[in-house]
């Protein structure tokens, strides 16, 4: 027995027919293996358009975005084309002047259609480049110290911790290494204070991450004589 071929306009036209016999419409939606929503879109369409309801209708929308008369989008690329150095906004003005009683396309539907037909100059942004501070290199030990805050973690107490470390440029030499509840520049002064051999200061010091505050660097200076000269370099 051969398959029987089903056609959607079969299917709708029996549909309303057993609707029209006095059937139910929830059942007969579920026999169809369709929506009541759809039924009842299919039921309605019949009484406004009788047997032409059970033909496909063109999904094509009935107001296309960005969309103008061939004459108008032909004057707009005139206009262009006349007056290169003019954008979107001065070209629907012209238009205004032009024709008084057309209905004006937006801005952007004017700068669509000159996009469509490649009269629109798409410039680069420059973005400024950015020159970092030059840093030293010294070779002999304490002519430069290097701070930096090694990240952060998550102790038991749920409290973190930023372990602060100065080291030696030259010799890499650590000199300190402290676990600081916060990274303020109060208490990374405090650790620059404790760091044993501070008599004998660093010239520099370069701080490499964290929350050492610039500005306040000449204050420090004075009041350790001179143990920080300044967090001059950051990356």
């Amino acid at each position: 027995m051969p398959w029987k071929e089903c056609h959607v306009m079969d299917e709708r036209l029996r549909f309303v027919a057993r609707l029209l016999e006095g059937e139910k419409m929830a059942p007969l939606c579920a026999a169809f293996g369709i929506s009541r929503k759809t039924g009842y879109k299919i039921f309605e369409r019949y009484k406004d358009c009788g047997l032409g309801a059970f033909t496909d209708r063109s999904r094509r929308p009935y107001r296309q975005a960005n969309w103008l008369p061939a004459p108008l989008e032909a004057t707009i690329v005139r206009l262009k084309r006349e007056y290169p150095g003019w954008g979107a906004p001065k070209i629907r003005e012209k238009l205004r002047q032009q024709a008084p009683g057309v209905h004006l396309p937006a801005i952007s539907t004017v700068h669509a259609v000159l996009d469509r037909h490649g009269l629109v100059k798409r410039r680069r942004r420059r973005r400024p480049a950015v020159a970092g501070t030059a840093l030293s290199h010294p070779a002999e030990p304490n002519a430069l110290w290097c701070a930096d805050y090694k990240g952060e973690f998550q102790l038991g107490n749920r409290q973190y911790c930023y372990p602060l470390t100065i080291t030696d440029f030259a010799s890499r030499y650590l000199l300190t290494c402290e676990a600081l509840s916060t990274t303020q520049e109060q208490f990374a002064f405090t650790v620059f204070e404790d760091v044993p051999g501070i008599r004998a200061p660093a010239r520099d010091s370069h701080r490499q991450r964290g929350a050492l505050c610039v500005a306040a660097c000449p204050l420090r200076a004075e009041q350790t004589g001179g143990v920080v000269a300044a967090a001059r370099h950051s990356d």
